[in-house]
């Protein structure tokens, strides 16, 4: 097999182009190595200046191993040129191909760069090529020689040792060269590279071909080519190193020949051995220093680009240091984030990632505290305050750079803007969400009609029956009012139901009974429901969970909507529809809805939470519902699970973390406890603001029997009235008002008149804008929902009386005890 193989190389070198270039490398190696035989001093074949292993070894490197033949041919001729008999020549010109073709498949085989810019290609030539694969050929030739008889068995071992070092300096000196400038290219300095390349050879020549410089110091003088070959290799690389070391190399060996230079002693077989480790050190320092030039230079380009490319980015990306545990200090920060966060670059630098990102959350703070400990990438998205004040929403990816092992030395963070991202993406939550009522909408309106159906004919008959007068028609009067309040009741508690679901930006966390937030989006699906199936309410224990009241109850309502569209219509005793509360293993909170429908195939099981993506026909789906559901319930911590069997139905599964005993939990602007009824009941001014006449009339009706009411429509007018003088111990105000709102309204009085401040009652329709939302949870005045019940209206007003009552005493104690110390 070996043989058949070396058949066919040898087939494909005489193919036209190879057999040229094999006979070229033959020409080129017979050439060389007559200029080195020239130089034996061994016995006449054996010699430490060997050129052709170097051109052996370029040649198989550049053309490929297919001219080893070329290399056979040419170390056949030339040892054959010495006299010695042809099974010897045979002999050392196979130990010299093999060498070659040795060195030549060890350098590929570590992908060795033939261009030598990298430290590590000029390690594997010059211990791989040159120190071990040539020890081949200095083994097999003395042994061919000494077999011959040429070479006496004496001196076998030095000439073991000669032909490796004649060996060595071939690959050392020759090979680089001819592998480096294989490409030719004018250099970019070429009046520097003129002058650098001649004053090394004058410097040379000066050197090692005069003859007046004193041994001490030609010496001395001779390390003055040490930093010429370092320059050529600083300013041009692995060429400028190859070249210096080349012209430098053949100045010494022709002085030290001609008995000239510092390693001139008389013996010249001795000389040239000395003068061979002035070499080698000179071609291998050179060839390492531009490798690391190389690298260097590679390096910082890569490093400016990058640099570069960074800066231009559009996201924002700063770079800090690992100070000490868990603290950072920023080092870089492109003009991306600069521009985002509204600061100058210099100031960003000086400040600590973990408190700009904590500044709004402390809990944030330390989750990039902890990450920064455990040297664990983070994805967080975070609110991050701009100069001017405002907030700016990012996604923040943070992740460790382990610079120099095993241990965290900086951190890279990339901020992406997704202010417009969460601007869309809560239009298309409440988008999603008037789709999921309007779905509903004729079923709602048919629960809002039939009791406001009652509602007028009781208030009619009411009418009625007053104008008839009499003890019956009173009777059947105070009958027909309390019909229409059941029927006003059962609307107040619909439009509730909506709100919980229609209800704007409402993302603040509280905490979330989740059996009580099921009964309201059961009612309001129950009338479409009914023409399909039946629906089951299956309430367990289930612990309460810290989240938007408004997006769970929209994730319910959406789940509903889609089991209902799950079950056809026309067979509602056939199927089912059912809501199952629970709690499941590990503690989490666990919302099943079930329904008996037809199922979702495979194919369309993978891509439900897609969003637009959508099985109903055009019109009738946005393919939004599910994505949102998955999207809201992520947000809570939690998890959104589906299985289904087609013909049979499906269970959707919410899951979500039960919360913490020590979660901090923000008021949600809603009604506040009923207060509790007064023990005693006294006579105040009550002064009623509303914008809505209609309202405050009707609020005065109530509670003009018992107060002196005052109602005005405007905020402005109220303040006017406070500032005449008028006194008043209680302010019933709305907080949506045109011109000054129930806010503005406070504010004004908190200058003007601070302690009617605390005497404010407000009323809400629960349309809240962020800002009055805002003042509503710092504020600690009652606030009612409309409509108020009547009994709610009294309480609330009589113990705000009874309160005003009391710190009156108060202040009446306070004094008396200041008036018993001053006595």
């Amino acid at each position: 097999m070996v043989i058949h193989g070396l058949i066919r190389a040898c087939a494909r070198a005489l193919r036209g182009r190879h057999l040229l270039e094999m006979l070229l490398v033959a020409g080129v190696y017979l050439a060389v190595a007559r200029l080195g035989l020239s130089l034996a001093t061994v016995a006449g074949n054996v010699t430490p200046v060997w050129p052709p292993t170097g051109v052996a070894l370029a040649a198989l490197l550049l053309r490929g191993p297919a001219l080893w033949p070329g290399v056979f041919l040419g170390a056949l001729l030339a040892t054959s040129s010495t006299g010695v008999t042809l099974p010897t020549a045979l002999g050392v010109a196979a130990g010299n191909t093999l060498a070659s073709v040795l060195g030549a498949w060890l350098s590929r085989r570590m992908r060795m760069g033939t261009d030598l810019s990298r430290i590590r290609d000029v390690v594997v030539l010059c211990l791989g090529a040159g120190m071990v694969c040539t020890g081949v050929s200095s083994l097999v030739g003395p042994l061919f020689l000494w077999l011959g008889g040429t070479l006496p068995s004496e001196v076998m071992g030095h000439a073991v040792w000669v032909w490796w070092v004649g060996d060595l300096t071939g690959v050392l000196v020759v090979a680089p060269p001819l592998l480096v400038l294989s490409r030719p290219s004018w250099p970019q300095r070429l009046g520097e590279a003129v002058a650098l390349a001649s004053l090394t050879t004058v410097l040379g020549a000066g050197v090692f071909l005069f003859r007046a410089l004193q041994p001490g110091l030609a010496y001395g003088a001779s390390f003055l080519l040490f930093p010429m070959s370092a320059m050529a290799a600083l300013r041009f690389g692995p060429r400028g190193a190859a070249a210096a070391t080349l012209v430098i190399s053949a100045v010494a060996i022709f002085g030290t020949v001609n008995g000239q230079g510092p390693f001139s002693s008389g013996n010249v077989a001795q000389d040239l051995l000395v003068l061979q480790l002035f070499i080698v050190v000179n071609a291998v320092t050179g060839q390492l220093l531009a490798a690391a030039t190389e690298e260097r230079r590679r390096a910082v380009e890569r490093l400016q680009l990058l640099a570069t490319t960074v800066r231009g980015v559009h996201e924002g990306v700063f770079i800090a240091e690992v100070v000490s545990p868990g603290k950072l200090h920023t080092v870089f920060a492109n003009d991306a984030l600069s521009l985002l966060l509204g600061r100058p670059r210099e100031e960003l630098l000086e400040l600590d990632p973990c408190h700009l990102y904590g500044e709004q959350d402390s809990k944030l703070r330390q989750r990039v505290t902890d990450s920064v400990l455990a040297g664990e990438s983070l994805c967080v998205e975070v609110s991050l305050p701009r100069k001017d004040g405002h907030l700016v929403s990012t996604e923040v990816l943070l992740s460790p750079v382990r610079a120099t092992g095993r241990d965290v030395t900086h951190f890279v963070a990339t901020h992406r803007d997704i202010t417009a991202t969460r601007e869309l993406q809560a239009r298309l939550v409440a988008a999603e969400r008037v789709a999921a009522v309007g779905t509903l909408a004729a079923g709602v309106g048919h629960e809002i009609n039939n009791p406001l159906a009652y509602l007028v004919l009781n208030l009619e008959s009411a009418a009625r029956a007053l104008t008839e007068g009499g003890l019956l028609g009173a009777r059947d009067a105070q009958a027909g009012v309390r019909g229409a309040l059941e029927g006003a009741e059962r609307i107040r508690l619909i439009v509730r139901d909506l709100q919980v679901f229609s209800r704007q930006g409402d993302q603040e966390r509280t905490l979330v009974d989740l059996n009580a937030l099921v009964p309201p989006a059961v009612r309001i699906i129950s009338h479409a429901l009914r023409h399909r199936a039946r629906l089951v309410e299956e309430f367990g224990p289930v612990p309460r969970v810290l989240g938007s009241e408004a997006r769970l109850g929209q994730v319910l309502l959406n789940l509903l909507v889609n089991a209902m569209q799950a079950v056809p219509e026309g067979n509602p005793s056939l199927h089912e529809v059912r809501v199952r509360t629970s709690t499941d293993a590990s503690g989490r909170a666990r919302v099943d809805v079930v329904d008996t429908g037809v199922g979702i195939s495979a194919q369309v099981m993978s891509r439900i939470f897609e969003p637009f993506f959508t099985t109903k026909p055009t019109g009738e789906g946005t393919g939004l519902g599910l994505a949102i559901c998955q999207q809201i319930v992520r947000n809570h911590g939690g998890e959104l699970k589906v299985s289904s069997e087609v013909g049979k139905g499906s269970v959707f599964t919410m899951l979500l973390p039960a919360a913490p005993m020590q979660a901090e939990v923000v008021s949600r602007p809603v009604a506040r406890a009923k207060p509790p009824m007064p023990a005693t009941v006294r006579r105040g001014r009550v002064l009623v603001v509303d914008d809505e006449p209609r309202l405050a009339q009707s609020m005065r009706l109530l509670l003009e029997p018992y107060h002196d009411v005052v109602t005005t429509l405007r905020g402005g007018e109220a303040l006017a009235l406070v500032t005449a003088g008028h006194r008043f111990d209680v302010i019933l105000c709305d907080l949506q008002m045109p011109e000054m709102d129930g806010a503005a309204l406070y504010r004004r009085l908190g200058v003007m008149a601070p302690e009617l401040t605390r005497r404010m009652v407000f009323i809400s329709g629960g349309a809240y804008t962020p800002e009055t939302r805002t003042f509503i949870e710092t504020v600690p005045n009652l606030v009612l929902e409309k409509p108020v019940r009547p009994e709610v209206l009294m309480a609330s007003v009589d113990a705000a009386l009874d309160a005003l009552a009391a710190q009156g005493k108060d202040d009446e104690d306070s004094v008396a005890r200041a008036g018993g110390a001053r006595h």
